[in-house]
């Protein structure tokens, strides 16, 4: 039985992928690549980042090269995502749930927490966090830590999110996953990880 969820933030509740694409189209430019459209992004984005840099220049990135494309790419999306809203779906699955519910995300805290509230639903979180260390990596140990501070049994959790990343990190945890495909993640790689795949944010809480 779900008692509580775990949203994901980027690409999930919050329908960024025109600010994902802008800002990695911005920041390659120098390298003359051909302009990713959000197909073309989906197909090269994994989880640790930097990975998918690697596919789109098609070589190990140099010593000092992934920091450079990770701070002009926070740069450029910071400004581009200042248009973009909550998914379709968003704020009814917030409003409807009668569990409890918390925000677990890869994007930086210190510019999460004031996004969130900026739409006015922080209150239906018990929690949100975003990173204070590194962007880029993995999710797993970031779960970890978010279910060792709301104090949750993993067994009563369903995370929702839009990436393999997400799937792998609920796993982790031993919770349950319910993967979207309104973000990152082309829809064949999300039914690889043999969890459940939805087109809505209402069918994800189907499954809750």
């Amino acid at each position: 039985m779900t008692k509580h969820i775990i949203w994901d933030w980027n690409g999930t509740l919050f329908h960024d992928i025109d600010a994902v694409v802008g800002a990695t189209n911005e920041v390659f430019k120098p390298y003359a690549l051909p302009v990713l459209t959000a197909d073309g992004f989906r197909a090269v984005y994994t989880r640790p980042i930097w990975l998918a840099y690697e596919r789109l220049l098609g070589r190990p990135l140099d010593e000092g090269e992934w920091q450079l494309l990770d701070d002009g790419f926070h740069e450029h999306y910071f400004r581009l995502a200042d248009i973009c809203g909550l998914a379709v779906g968003a704020e009814a699955a917030l409003t409807g749930w009668t569990g409890t519910q918390s925000l677990c995300s890869m994007a930086p805290h210190a510019h999460l927490v004031p996004k969130v509230d900026s739409f006015g639903i922080t209150r239906h979180f018990t929690r949100v966090d975003g990173l204070t260390g590194a962007t880029g990596g993995e999710k797993a140990a970031h779960m970890t830590a978010h279910i060792a501070a709301i104090g949750v049994d993993p067994a009563e959790i369903l995370v929702i999110g839009d990436s393999v990343d997400d799937g792998l990190a609920a796993r982790h945890v031993g919770a349950r996953a319910v993967l979207y495909t309104g973000g990152m993640t082309p829809r064949a790689e999300l039914e690889s990880t043999g969890l459940p795949v939805v087109d809505t944010l209402a069918e994800a809480m189907d499954h809750a």
